[in-house]
């Protein structure tokens, strides 16, 4: 009987949901035909609050706890910041975390949140087979956290139904992708490789464990980091480079993207880490890409972000509205020769932002401007 049927009952929700949601954008489009090829972020902001007021959404997916402000993509899940922090230490490969207030959303990203059916519909699917009693709660410990995520998203323990089996795909073509290559037997989804891991070698064990205990660390903010540009760089093709950025903090690394042939790259890039304790050092990293080779080194840098940190935690509150200078780094006291110029925290409204230019180490030249931001955890 159609009752009956798991499947039926999974879709149904989320065909319900997208329907909602494709109303709700008719609604606002009206029978405006004009072409809608570009992003309208009024229009995507609007479909993004409209999406986080469902019912199942304000509370997160994994803990429970209300109003959560970040999405688990391609999951669909609306998570807490605490769970935001496990997710991220999964790697962009396993779930990619957006804010819901401090990053900029794509009508493609919005729709996979539409089209994932909700909080109600993930946790249908993820959740299915969840022994009783072991949801997990509010109050739970760091450790207790970070062993369900991995259990409920990397490892899919609690999956019902082998087709969903691979993280929810952000486009069909990759869906259909996938589908092929289940027939085909060429590649397993993570459930699989959790169910054979005693086939594994001591070495994989090893690996396996240290991206575990990856994850059990406490997180106690966010770190912004905006790659502003790069100055007379290093030359490491015939005439210039295709420079791009790499960041490190503890365990986690992003990248900017590459920009062709030239030596004063552009970014405007802002990439988000979060900062566990205790606090590394911000690593910074300068690669020129090749296509057939290795990417050559074209200099790094370190930053000691603690200081950015405590002024963040003493102006938490502060209700400042015009630009104030809190603390001056003076490069020419810069005993470890990073800075190019004095580095300056101010605060402006109610952000404690750090404008550093680095002088880039074990390179002939090159620097590196950025200005970088800490987030409480309170937002």
């Amino acid at each position: 009987m159609e009752e009956n049927n798991l499947l039926h009952f999974l879709d149904t929700p989320s065909a319900h949901y997208r329907r909602t949601c494709d109303g709700f954008e008719a609604q606002h489009d009206g029978d405006d035909q004009s072409d809608t090829s570009d992003t309208d972020p009024a229009n995507t902001r609007e479909m993004l609050e409209y999406l986080l007021n469902q019912p199942a959404n304000k509370f997160c997916a994994d803990c429970g706890t209300p109003d959560p402000k970040w999405a688990a993509l391609p999951f669909g899940a609306f998570i807490c910041i605490k769970c935001s922090g496990t997710h991220r230490s999964l790697g962009v490969h396993i779930s990619k975390v957006i804010s819901v207030n401090l990053d900029e959303w794509t009508d493609k990203e919005v729709n996979c949140l539409a089209e994932s059916g909700g909080n109600s519909v993930v946790n249908a699917r993820y959740e299915a087979f969840l022994p009783e009693n072991k949801k997990l709660k509010q109050d739970c410990s760091t450790e207790e956290r970070n062993d369900f995520i991995r259990k409920k998203y990397q490892f899919q323990q609690f999956v019902c139904d082998p087709q969903f089996s691979c993280p929810l795909p952000l486009n069909s073509k990759r869906a259909a992708d996938k589908h092929q290559q289940q027939h085909t037997g060429t590649r397993h989804g993570f459930g699989h490789s959790f169910r054979n891991s005693w086939r594994r070698k001591d070495s994989d064990h090893k690996g396996l464990k240290k991206m575990t205990d990856v994850g059990m660390i406490e997180f106690v903010g966010l770190i912004k980091v905006n790659i502003v540009r790069g100055i007379d760089l290093a030359v490491r093709d015939v005439m210039s480079s295709d420079p791009y950025v790499m960041i490190n903090l503890g365990q986690q690394s992003m990248k900017t993207k590459v920009i062709k042939n030239t030596l004063n790259p552009v970014w405007n890039e802002r990439l988000m880490l979060s900062i566990p304790d205790p606090v590394p050092p911000l690593k910074l990293q300068v690669f020129d890409k090749d296509t057939f080779s290795s990417d050559d080194r074209m200099g790094e840098a370190e930053v000691d972000i603690r200081p950015l940190i405590s002024a963040t935690k003493e102006h938490e509150n502060s209700t400042v509205a015009n630009p104030t200078e809190l603390y001056r780094w003076s490069a020419s006291e810069d005993g470890s020769g990073v800075l190019s110029k004095d580095s300056i925290i101010s605060i402006a409204n109610g952000k404690v932002k750090q404008e550093i230019t680095l002088r880039l180490q074990n390179v002939e030249r090159g620097e590196v401007e950025i200005e970088i931001e800490c987030v409480p955890l309170s937002q």
